[in-house]
């Protein structure tokens, strides 16, 4: 089932039925719309995100984490528009932070360039930051604020030597519910691609470094979480590495560009779903950034089957939520046991030796 195909407002319910049950899938615009399937109802969070205010004023916890009826826990999609505007950009990040919290999830998942797109080399430089400045800092409060894990799909970190050379890593971090930082991946795979006659041109390696290796799955309260950085979808063997090390879920925070997008994206993320039996989260940059560049859009949860369980669109930002139900790979690895049919490295290494 795919959400977001049409946005036909129906009238608003009464007050006392204001809560919508996100049991499997919903998705929130930012004009507080939730998409049902094809339609799409008004909701006022206002109060509810003031009783998670006025709880951390007073000292006492945000409310817990709510699981779907069925008792697994939901995570959150996220698609964002973002410009060279960093303070825009952050309220943006808020508002579809607190309003996945409030529909229940325990994780929210931020795409790539969460923090700006700059309109140049020379911008995007100029506003990067370290892991110790503001950004990060505010998103370590925002998540201890409302007891929620964060995925901060791609952040511009200055590089080891950042004094002499000027160059940033592309950086995946995980922020728990307390506000600590518990995991860190630099991007491995940069994005240096000419097509014209699809219109892209990109060298990502101009200004960002290589990340120098992959890192264990974390384990949060969606499973264990295996991180990785939009192109890095394409190889296969990163995802691979990971389900080795337990990973549960995978997640490809990206701004797939329009073109590449349209002919790879769902295809790519339902393929690492299957081969890895996993569950596969991606949210995503949608629409005009800046005169030069404008994103796909359609963040993508997909289930360890292949089935898309949530697709926000091509058009404007949201969020969706998806129950993560691990018995399901559980279930899937146990009926297919693809990876225990695999031979050993040696063996598919024959060829090169041959």
């Amino acid at each position: 089932m795919k959400a977001g195909s049409r946005t036909e407002p129906i009238t608003r319910e009464p007050e006392a039925k204001r809560d919508v049950t996100c049991c499997l899938l919903s998705w929130i615009n930012v004009h507080g719309q939730v998409h049902f399937g094809n339609l799409c109802k008004k909701i006022d969070f206002s109060s509810s995100l003031e009783t998670t205010d006025r709880a951390t004023e007073q000292g006492r916890p945000p409310p817990p984490c709510r699981m779907s009826s069925s008792a697994r826990p939901l995570a959150a999609v996220c698609q964002l528009t973002v410009t060279s505007d960093k303070e825009a950009n952050f309220s943006a990040c808020e508002r579809l932070v607190e309003e996945a919290k409030e529909r229940g999830a325990c994780m929210v998942f931020l795409p790539e360039n969460f923090d700006y797109i700059g309109s140049s080399p020379e911008e995007t430089l100029s506003l990067c930051e370290s892991l110790t400045g503001e950004t990060v800092s505010r998103y370590t409060r925002l998540a201890r604020k409302l007891g929620v894990w964060l995925s901060l799909g791609g952040f511009h970190e200055r590089g080891h030597d950042w004094e002499s050379d000027r160059r940033i890593y592309n950086t995946h971090v995980i922020i728990d519910d307390k506000g600590g930082v518990v995991s860190v991946y630099r991007k491995s795979h940069l994005f240096d691609v000419e097509l014209p006659e699809k219109g892209v041109s990109l060298k990502e390696s101009a200004f960002t470094l290589p990340g120098p290796s992959l890192v264990p799955p974390v384990q949060t309260p969606i499973g264990k979480v295996g991180l990785a950085t939009c192109y890095d979808l394409r190889f296969p063997e990163l995802s691979l590495a990971l389900r080795r090390r337990g990973a549960e879920v995978l997640t490809f925070p990206s701004a797939f560009t329009v073109a590449t997008g349209a002919a790879h994206w769902e295809v790519l993320l339902r393929a690492r779903a299957i081969e890895n039996q996993c569950f596969v989260l991606a949210a995503a940059q949608v629409g005009r950034h800046n005169e030069k560049r404008r994103s796909y859009g359609h963040a993508l949860a997909v289930d360890p089957w292949g089935e898309v369980l949530a697709d926000c669109g091509g058009e404007e930002p949201g969020v969706a939520l998806v129950e993560i139900d691990l018995e399901k790979v559980a279930g899937t690895r146990r009926n297919m046991p693809v990876q225990r049919h695999r031979r050993d490295a040696s063996f598919y290494r024959g060829l090169e030796e041959s």
